[in-house]
């Protein structure tokens, strides 16, 4: 591990050091990273401190928008960064990402003390703005409202070097109520299939053997230059793929997922078995008012169909409680759904308005007392399901892929922590002899006990495989070059924050 040191703000004849924090969903950790890349390419540093809120020659907020408290707590972080500010002159702070887009020039005027201000089309203008907001001495907004560049043909800084996003699609042609991201992210720009196969095997050529491929609706790619069954290819081409060992993907929309996906998932040997498939609402009613266009009937035999095929998949989702007008009768049927689904894990959110958005003034707004008993009702059902369902691994064999910084009370319990194949989190107890894994590195282990939101294996490795993705992490390592992109409140799945 590199040695940290006292004061990482830069002097003259230093490189500049910068830091991004990440609010929200993995579209933004994606772009996190290539922000990450664009200020490398113009001569910053990665700051090595993990405290989010320490200085750095320049620190950019990647924002969210989803949330209502999304916005709280960004200006409130902005209120703590002005004195750190104050204290080191020289130290410029940047806004971008989806609450950025949104709010455009409220940042400034809520928060002065910001130096660049930038949006979800033109993350590519980030270093210019700086050096414009520098020389000028004033802060710079650009907010552009469509693309222009496709994330993926930016500069990267990865934050792994065994894993990668690879996103597919950017925006979404979708209409739910409730959603604000259409606004933000605009309508759906598919990339061609061969640009993202390319990617792929670049990256596998550096010692990526794991990919998740990124998109608002990943099953409705390829409406842009016409092929509706062009998903289900792009996973039966990653399978030809050498040295790619898992694909996932995130996420679909159930009133497009077809059964041509479905099989390319049990056909391709490197397709994990995991799927990330947002319900919202088990009421018919509700999903009606949310304009999601599937039912519940539908929903539960995309599920059926999804277990026929794949029997060992674990299945998570997105709920939202207390959206306008849910009544008691709509909660129960909620309650249902999750029941028959027996979700591994989910994502459960009270609705919070969104500006601009049909939901937002909708009559019959939910009381919050009511929507707060709810929403603990759910959690108590989801975690109790996902409980159930992982004590049913307990005297499997599964297999297991290290990964950094998953386990976060690792040292303390003498364990290492990694992701099965179906994406469950499993944490590992080492027997005497045992070689320590790398993070990327795969190893099997018996399962001895399931709780909520992981596994255990307390009974060692019954095998251990060093992979090209644990050497790449560990050149990686050696050399001193690992980013410190910070990620928050970013859900991991498996492991659902409540």
């Amino acid at each position: 591990m590199c040695a940290m040191p006292e004061n990482t703000m830069s002097n003259s004849t230093e490189a500049p050091t910068y830091r991004v924090v990440t609010y929200g969903c993995q579209m933004n950790v994606h772009d996190s990273e290539r922000i990450a890349g664009l200020l490398e390419e113009a001569g910053y540093v990665p700051d090595p401190r993990t405290d989010s809120l320490a200085p750095a020659d320049v620190v950019v907020f990647n924002t969210c928008a989803v949330r209502e408290n999304a916005d709280n707590r960004l200006y409130g972080t902005l209120g703590h960064m002005a004195s750190v500010k104050s204290a080191h002159p020289g130290m410029q702070l940047a806004v971008g990402g989806c609450m950025a887009q949104k709010d455009k020039d409220t940042v400034v005027a809520r928060a002065p003390w910001v130096d660049v201000v930038f949006g979800t089309h033109n993350v590519g203008s980030l270093p210019a703005l700086l050096k414009r907001a520098r020389h000028n001495a004033t802060a710079q907004v650009e907010i552009e409202e469509s693309l222009v560049t496709f994330p993926s043909n930016l500069p990267t800084r990865r934050d792994s070097a065994y894993s990668a996003w690879v996103s597919i699609s950017v925006g979404c042609n979708n209409t739910c109520t409730f959603c604000i991201v259409p606004q933000l992210r605009g309508k759906e720009t598919d990339r061609r299939p061969g640009e993202i196969l390319s990617e792929i095997r670049a990256l596998v050529d550096e010692g990526v053997q794991e990919i998740t491929l990124l998109g608002q609706n990943v099953n409705s790619y390829g409406v842009q230059f016409g092929d509706r069954g062009a998903f289900a290819k792009l996973l039966r081409a990653c399978g030809q793929i050498d040295g790619l060992e898992r694909v996932r993907f995130t996420s679909p929309h159930p009133a497009a997922f077809t059964d041509d996906v479905i099989e390319a998932m049990a056909e391709t040997p490197n397709v994990m078995p995991s799927l990330h498939m947002p319900l919202q609402s088990g009421s018919d009613d509700v999903l009606r008012r949310m304009r999601r266009s599937y039912r519940s009937k539908k929903f539960l035999g995309i599920l059926d169909r999804v277990r026929e095929a794949i029997p060992d998949a674990a299945i998570t989702t997105d709920i939202i409680v207390g959206f306008p007008g849910e009544t008691d009768e709509d909660f129960d049927e909620t309650m249902r759904v999750v029941e028959e689904s027996r979700f591994a894990a989910a994502f459960t959110f009270q609705y919070s308005i969104r500006p601009n958005t049909p939901a937002g003034v909708m009559a019959n707004q939910v009381p919050k007392p009511i929507v707060q008993e709810r929403y603990e009702r759910l959690v108590d059902l989801v975690d109790d399901i996902a409980w159930q369902e992982n004590k049913a691994q307990v005297g499997r064999t599964v297999e297991v892929m290290f990964a950094e910084g998953e386990g976060r009370k690792d040292e303390a319990t003498h364990r290492v922590t990694g992701r099965a194949r179906d994406n469950r989190l499993v944490h590992v107890s080492l027997a005497e002899g045992d070689e320590v894994p790398r993070p990327g590195d795969v190893g099997e282990v018996v399962i001895t006990s399931g709780h909520p939101h992981h596994l255990v294996a307390d009974g060692g490795l019954v095998s251990l495989r060093r992979t090209r993705g644990g050497d790449a992490w560990q050149i990686r390592e050696e050399s001193c070059t690992q980013p410190d992109v910070t990620m928050l409140g970013i859900p991991s799945i498996g492991a659902p924050r409540n």
